[in-house]
């Protein structure tokens, strides 16, 4: 299965699924979970913290790198749709409305090619 196969249902389903087999809800508490997303960023963020820009676009090159990039990324993603199903919150919702809040924020005519 891929991105385009897969729905943000299913994926949280597959993480409930897993959570439930192991009996981890009683562990899952947004507090707890919300910390380990950060715990997992910052695991991710050590594989880049002494490259610059330019070598980070080359992690793909090291086959060994990139699966740790990905594991990395695997894990943020799963605690993220864990806290999800703790909060019962929707998140193409919320990623929706963000983008929108974003939009109206930083327009694109204003902002494109700038992050100020």
């Amino acid at each position: 299965m891929n991105d385009v196969q897969i729905t943000v249902g299913a994926l949280r389903d597959a993480v409930r699924r897993f959570v439930d087999a192991r009996d981890w809800r009683q562990f899952h508490s947004p507090k707890n979970l919300a910390m380990s997303i950060a715990i997992e960023s910052a695991e991710l963020m050590e594989h880049f913290q002494w490259i610059d820009s330019a070598e980070s676009l080359c992690i793909r090159e090291s086959p060994n790198e990139f699966q740790q990039v990905r594991e990395e990324l695997a894990d943020i993603l799963c605690y993220a749709l864990s806290l999800a199903n703790a909060l019962d919150i929707d998140l193409s919702t919320a990623v929706l409305e963000k983008i929108r809040k974003n939009e109206a924020k930083y327009p694109a005519d204003q902002f494109r090619g700038r992050f100020r």
